[in-house]
């Protein structure tokens, strides 16, 4: 490999075959320059921009984070499994070595921060919750202690953010209120509450995160045969009344128009989730009524 472009003496943009490359190392970059071979020695890490980035501007923010702190993150990510993402998604390891960065200099210098999201994050993204535990575990073994626990919901936010390809949590933050939203408009329109740990409701929150993703992507479910969505709409009204009630909120939320297809399949988890919590409220009423009658 050849050096294109040297940011500084531990980053330096090179040339692998027919690919531009991003490589990390301590003095990688020291008296390198262009057109000379990278020593291959020195090469601790190497990332390829994906998704059309730019890999000029990813590396002038690699530049940025301190060695060490990337390595803290890549090792840490390799012990939680999310090794894949370190090649497959540079952003990520960016976010994530950059929040650790801030993390241990707000730790220094006794800062806390209080992440009020926190019970959202443990309730819909249970999954990258307790991979951002595992994480700050990782990390405090090397550490010895530094970040709090609280780190665990930014850390989480970060791989969810990572569905979505950008730079930045703002997505993010916007889908997980508007995912809340959404769950309240379905409690009020059928008077339930919905187990937000049960499988159904689970498999729904994934195909709102999926949702979500192909808003953003322009690329919403719109081949769909038409029978199949009339079926849909026909077999569960109240459900598909409710879908276009959640539509209404994307529409306000997002300025995105739902699809006749996404609105069906919404219907279709719709009444699923809601005929679950139906039988639970039954459950706990005939439960309720036994304990009365036997006192």
């Amino acid at each position: 490999m050849d050096v294109l472009r040297v940011f500084n003496n531990n980053v330096v943009l090179a040339k692998d075959g027919d690919r531009e490359v991003i490589l990390t190392g301590r003095g990688i970059g020291f008296q390198a320059k262009p057109g000379q071979h990278v020593d291959d020695a020195k090469i601790v890490r190497r990332f390829v921009p994906a998704d059309g980035r730019d890999p000029d501007h990813m590396a002038e923010l690699l530049a940025g984070i301190p060695p060490e702190i990337i390595r803290l993150a890549t090792d840490a990510m390799s012990r939680t499994g999310l090794a894949e993402q370190i090649e497959a998604q540079p952003t990520l390891v960016m976010a994530l070595a950059d929040h650790i960065c801030g993390a241990i200099q707000r730790s220094q210098r006794g800062q806390t921060i209080e992440y009020p999201l926190e019970a959202e994050v443990r309730s819909l993204y249970a999954g990258e919750y307790a991979k951002g535990e595992a994480l700050v575990d990782a990390m405090n073994d090397y550490l010895g202690g530094v970040l709090p626990k609280g780190e665990a919901v930014a850390l989480a936010l970060h791989l969810v953010n990572a569905g979505f390809s950008t730079g930045d949590l703002s997505n993010t933050y916007t889908m997980t209120g508007v995912i809340q939203q959404m769950l309240s408009v379905i409690e009020n329109t059928y008077d339930v509450t919905l187990d937000q740990h049960s499988v159904n409701v689970g498999r729904f929150i994934t195909h709102l995160r999926y949702l979500f993703v192909r808003i953003h992507q322009h690329q919403q479910l719109n081949d769909e045969p038409r029978p199949i969505v009339e079926t849909i709409m026909t077999s569960y009204p109240q459900a598909t009344a409710c879908a276009r009630k959640l539509a209404i909120v994307v529409d306000m939320r997002l300025s995105a128009t739902l699809t006749e297809a996404e609105i069906a399949y919404l219907a279709l988890h719709i009444s699923r989730v809601t005929a679950d919590a139906a039988k639970e409220s039954s459950s706990e009423l005939e439960t309720s009524g036994t304990r009365t009658h036997n006192a």
